[in-house]
């Protein structure tokens, strides 16, 4: 639901900037903390600050006014604009104490009324102290079986919410992370960025988080460092012999006899024809053949004779 930031303030849209400032100075001293402790009213003073951060700046208040909130904080075409620019994208810091501070320009307000004579500390915390490390940022990053056979490089685009130059207010920004991706990684390989998540002014600043994700195969399967190669043969070459030619990914047209019988849980392995080992890439797993063999739908009377007498 999107929130009335002029309700918040208890104001009308014909509000002057006048009556804005009046409005939050009335109603952030009657629900700070340090003064207010019934529930809900540290959310309710949130709330203010981001009203105010809104309404008493000429620019977002004309947003606002015309998109709405969703048209703020997911940015607007600039009008008259030859290169398709958009707004940038507002969001709130989230920290009603430093908007509450830097209004009435002094670090404890309440001296005016005498409230206390020790020194304020917002929300119980004095600004800047005690920040908590957010949760990782995490996003999948999907790679070929060639990819993560050979190694390589990637770069990824990623938006995430930066702090702008007056450490007070956050926008979404791109940026581009370089990924050197290792020959043998595995599906669930986490590659870390410390401190290159979401920032904001009361945290530090999350760690961004790849998981490796593996893009199926047209040819093979990977279990583990092994390659899963399957196939389909008849029932007469299962029974007398014949061989299969395989391109690996490393672009070698490899030749591979089975001259036993085939078996319908036969398998066939070749070693250091699998992916290369993560931890000594010159090491590799194997390749494994599977097999689905072909019944004939029907066998005529000779046919039946024949394989009798053959198998006897």
């Amino acid at each position: 639901m999107e929130r009335d930031y002029y309700e918040n303030l208890e104001i009308n849209r014909n509000a002057t900037d006048a009556d804005i400032k009046k409005a939050y100075r009335r109603l952030a001293l009657k629900f700070h903390p340090a003064r207010n402790r019934e529930p809900g009213s540290y959310e309710r003073f949130r709330q203010l600050g981001e009203a105010f951060d809104v309404l008493s700046d000429l620019h977002k208040k004309a947003t606002y006014d015309k998109f709405g909130e969703d048209g703020l904080k997911s940015g607007i075409p600039v009008e008259l604009s030859k290169d398709g620019a958009w707004s940038s994208k507002y969001a709130y810091h989230d920290n009603p104490e430093k908007t509450f501070q830097e209004f009435f320009g002094n670090s404890n307000p309440f001296s005016d009324f005498y409230i206390s004579d020790l020194p304020l500390q917002f929300g119980g915390l004095t600004p800047g102290e005690n920040k908590i490390k957010d949760d990782p940022l995490e996003r999948d990053f999907f790679l070929s079986l060639d990819e993560l056979f050979h190694g390589c490089t990637k770069k990824v685009k990623i938006s995430r919410k930066v702090m702008n130059d007056n450490d007070c207010t956050s926008s979404i920004r791109d940026k581009i992370f370089t990924v050197t991706v290792k020959p043998g990684w595995k599906e669930g390989t986490r590659i870390t960025f410390p401190s290159e998540g979401d920032q904001g002014p009361n945290n530090i600043a999350a760690d961004m988080v790849f998981i490796v994700r593996q893009k199926p195969h047209e040819r093979f399967e990977r279990i583990n460092n092994d390659l899963i190669y399957h196939t389909q043969v008849s029932l007469e070459m299962a029974l007398t012999g014949f061989s299969v030619d395989v391109e690996t990914l490393d672009s070698r047209l490899i030749n591979i006899p089975f001259n036993e019988i085939v078996h319908p849980s036969y398998k066939k392995v070749v070693p250091g024809e699998g992916m290369p080992l993560p931890q000594d890439p010159s090491q590799k797993g194997d390749l494994i053949f599977t097999f689905d063999i072909l019944f004939p739908e029907k066998l005529s009377a000779e046919n039946k004779l024949l394989i009798k007498q053959a198998l006897r």
